[in-house]
This record gives structure tokens, C-alpha cells and sequence, in this order.
């Protein structure tokens, strides 16, 4: 709990810091700061010794100079340690855009891999049709030869059955011829 506490003061002490060395820096400031100038040498008007108006003048200068000092010193690590853990951000980024550029030529290959492969099958696919298109055309042959063998096929049947017919036509008359005779 302490160190919580300690990093609050710390991060309070340094948004103070901050603010001083924003508001130092401004026309306000400078108003102020010369307000303040003519004022401490305008106790010469109220009896006060030119030494004692300098001395006044010179410590708060000084003390001053000093919190300026430290609050822009403040100011500057806090701004160090920002730019390097915006460092550290732009390592990583680095090493994030570094493994993307690998993984895009990974699949650079990968995609002219696929390019290739459709190639091939490209290629396979018009071989299978040249084969398809043999195969119907010998299918069609075939067809045809068949249809031709049926067609012959059948005019032999026709001219069998006719033989068988005129065999049996001449039979018939050999058997009633036959007949004829012995009686």
C-alpha cells in the first residue's frame, strides 16, 4: 500500500511539474513575473534599502531558478521515459511488421504453389476431355456397328424364317403328295 501511495505522490508531483513548466512558459507568466519585478523594487517608495530590495529580489530569483530547475528536469525524465516505452512500442511494431512481411511471402508461395497446381489440373482436366470426347466417339462407333450387326441380324432372321417357311411350304406338300400316293 505504501508504494501505491508513494507512486500517487510521485505521479502527482509530476503532473505538477508539468503544469509549472506549462504555465511558467506563458504570456501570463511573463505578466506576472514583471508584476512582481516592478512591485519588489517599488518597496524603495515604502523605506526599504536598495541592498535589502536586491537581496529580497536576488533569493526569490534564485529559489525560483532552483523549483524551475528541477520541475523542467522532472518534466524532461518524465518525457525520456515516454519516448522510451514509445521506443519499446516501435520494437514491436517492427518485429509485428517483420512477421507479417514473412507471413505475406509464405503465402506469396503458397498462392503461386496454387497457381501452379490449377495449372496442372487445368491441364489434367482438358487430357480427360480429348479422352471423353475419344471415348464418345468410339461409343458412337460402336452404336452404329451395333445398330448395322441388329439390322443385319434381323434381315438373316427374316431371310431364315423365310427359308424356314418355304422348307416347310415344300414339307407340306411332299407330306400331302405322300399321302396322295397311298391311297
Amino acid at each position: 500500500m505504501r508504494y501505491t501511495v508513494k507512486m500517487n505522490d510521485e505521479y502527482f508531483l509530476e503532473r505538477l511539474a508539468v503544469n509549472a513548466t506549462q504555465r511558467i512558459g506563458s504570456l501570463a507568466s511573463i505578466i506576472t513575473h514583471t508584476v512582481l519585478f516592478v512591485g519588489i523594487f517599488g518597496l524603495k517608495w515604502l523605506g526599504f534599502s536598495i541592498d535589502k530590495i536586491l537581496l529580497i529580489l536576488t533569493t526569490i530569483v534564485s529559489l525560483e531558478a532552483i523549483y524551475l530547475a528541477i520541475f523542467i528536469q522532472m518534466t524532461i525524465n518524465r518525457q525520456a521515459r515516454q519516448i522510451a516505452e514509445v521506443g519499446v512500442d516501435v520494437e514491436d511494431i517492427q518485429e509485428n511488421v517483420e512477421e507479417i512481411s514473412k507471413d505475406l511471402d509464405e503465402i506469396q508461395e503458397d498462392v503461386e504453389e496454387i497457381q501452379e497446381d490449377a495449372k496442372e489440373i487445368s491441364a489434367d482436366v482438358e487430357g480427360i476431355q480429348e479422352q471423353i470426347g475419344q471415348i464418345e466417339e468410339n461409343v458412337e462407333d460402336l452404336s452404329e456397328e451395333l445398330e448395322k450387326d441388329d439390322r443385319e441380324d434381323a434381315a438373316e432372321r427374316t431371310e431364315d424364317q423365310q427359308k424356314i417357311a418355304k422348307i416347310e411350304h415344300v414339307l407340306e406338300e411332299l407330306l400331302r403328295e405322300i399321302k396322295t400316293l397311298k391311297q
